[in-house]
């Protein structure tokens, strides 16, 4: 396949000891997150990603993406492509595992993923997280494994928890999932271990009580949602030397047209999402008035401010990878920031340019 002619900068991420492009890509399109690609597309979307970025280029799937189908469609569009595997970063977001389908469709989040011939169960614990790994492993099949690896959603694990015993307990499995990845790591199985988590705060609380390398924020860290508490805490890991990947920066489609917001469907007799509409609406009023899309906007912000190592685009068109990449490498003026902040848009300073 050919080389990628990309001339953008890599750098590291954290103190991993990886280097990675502004850009790195999310899977979830290949494992039928809300339609069902045909294979085509899918390989097709793959190659493209070897064309838009420097090698060795960075894939974060999971294994609750597709019930596992992500990471077969990636191992197996690798071996169709002829990638050596020098020339791909993998990261693999551990917590859910592939069991067999049972039920009309999948029982782990509903209506989110399409045409699946497997289910998927949440696995945390230090064997568990583990069986996680190893069935991961099986799926991309030889000759890849995942370099970066995490527990995914911890969050979500935690917001299941039935009163606050029930929380200490599965807080202690997250823990417990921590000692097993990082005996990876001394084993030299995995090079880096990091937290992908929609929750801020637990990743925070999480990195008071583990030396991670590297954490994935998702849907915290955007145009929309930028606390300054976070921000702070973002500079605070960057003083640690902490890798910071950024991600779901387009709230789940919806800053950019989509129907859903974080994952749900905005229903506007809602005040919250009432909010988010209006909010929505003005953003894209100050985007057509500076002639900026926005998605352009969420990704510069997402990416710069505060500077993130990577920001990780899921898409299911293989032609817009090549837009997304143009997007990521062309910063925008500081008049368009300045009028987000004086619409009320965003609330910290805008980001200069590097």
């Amino acid at each position: 396949m050919p080389d990628a002619t990309s001339t953008v900068p890599v750098a590291p991420l954290g103190r991993t000891g990886l280097a990675t492009p502004p850009m790195i890509y999310g899977a979830s399109c290949l494992g039928n997150l809300y339609q069902a690609l045909p294979w085509s597309t899918k390989l097709e979307i793959v190659r493209a990603w070897f064309e838009h970025a420097p090698r060795p280029v960075v894939i974060d799937s999971a294994g609750k993406y597709g019930a596992g189908l992500a990471l077969e469609a990636i191992g197996q569009a690798l071996r169709e492509l002829g990638v050596p595997a020098e020339d791909v970063v993998i990261s693999n977001k551990l917590a859910w595992r592939r069991v067999p389908l049972e039920t009309d469709e999948p029982t782990f989040e509903p209506g989110a993923w399409a045409d699946l011939e497997h289910d998927a169960v949440q696995d945390i614990s230090a064997d568990g997280i583990e069986r996680c790994w190893r069935q991961g492993n099986e799926l991309l099949g030889d000759p890849y494994r995942p370099q970066l690896v995490s527990v995914h959603d911890p969050d979500e694990y935690l917001a299941a928890a039935t009163d606050d015993a029930d929380r200490e307990r599965r807080f202690g499995d997250v823990l417990g999932a921590y000692e097993r990845l990082f005996e990876l790591k001394r084993r030299g199985e995995v090079v880096a271990v990091g937290v992908g988590s929609k929750d801020w705060r637990v990743i925070q609380r999480l990195t008071d009580r583990i030396d991670l390398d590297w954490v994935m924020f998702a849907n915290s860290m955007t145009i929309y949602r930028h606390p300054p508490e976070l921000l702070a805490f973002i500079d605070g890991l960057h003083e640690r030397s902490v890798g910071v990947i950024n991600s779901a920066v387009f709230h789940a489609g919806y800053l950019v047209g989509g129907r859903f917001f974080d994952y749900e469907t905005i229903d506007p007799s809602r005040n919250d999402h009432a909010a988010v509409q209006a909010w929505r609406e003005t953003f894209w009023a100050v985007c057509d008035e500076h002639g900026v899309k926005p998605a352009h906007a969420c990704i510069q912000f997402g990416l710069r401010f505060p500077r993130a190592a990577a920001i990780a685009l899921n898409t299911g068109s293989p032609g817009r990878v090549g837009d997304n990449a143009h997007m990521v490498a062309t910063p925008l003026g500081g008049a368009f920031w300045e009028s987000l902040r004086s619409a009320g848009l965003i609330d910290a300073a805008p980001p200069s340019d590097p």
